[in-house]
């Protein structure tokens, strides 16, 4: 499922911000926020191992919700606004951004296998 959110984003090899900035629907500088990476970095040099990575741990998670969900366009409304239970009533996007991107996944793999909220 990861895939279809993952062609959305990439331009040739590499995940391109501009893409992940546009299918989020959010500014570059808000997706450098969520990446956690400056945001001249993000623009000018989106092939470097962290921003690739900041950006490849945002699919990872899209990725999950998507599994989930059905969904790409789902997934990503739910990462975006969907308070999650047991997290302060923090979104996942919020969660990525102050890098616990891992509570989210593991919140995630626990629904996928079967554990509720």
């Amino acid at each position: 499922m990861m895939t279809s959110f993952l062609d959305r984003v990439r331009s040739g090899s590499m995940i391109a911000p501009q893409l992940m900035a546009g299918a989020l629907h959010l500014p570059m500088s808000d997706l450098a926020k969520l990446a956690q990476v400056h945001r001249n970095t993000l623009s000018s040099k989106a092939a470097t191992p962290a921003v690739q990575n900041g950006l490849g741990t945002i699919a990872r998670v899209i990725g999950h919700a998507t599994a989930l969900t059905g969904d790409v366009d789902r997934a990503i409304l739910w990462f975006r606004h969907q308070p999650l239970p047991g997290f302060d009533g923090k979104t996942a996007e919020n969660l990525v951004s102050e890098g616990h991107a891992k509570a989210v996944t593991t919140y995630l793999v626990g629904l996928e296998d079967g554990n509720y909220a």
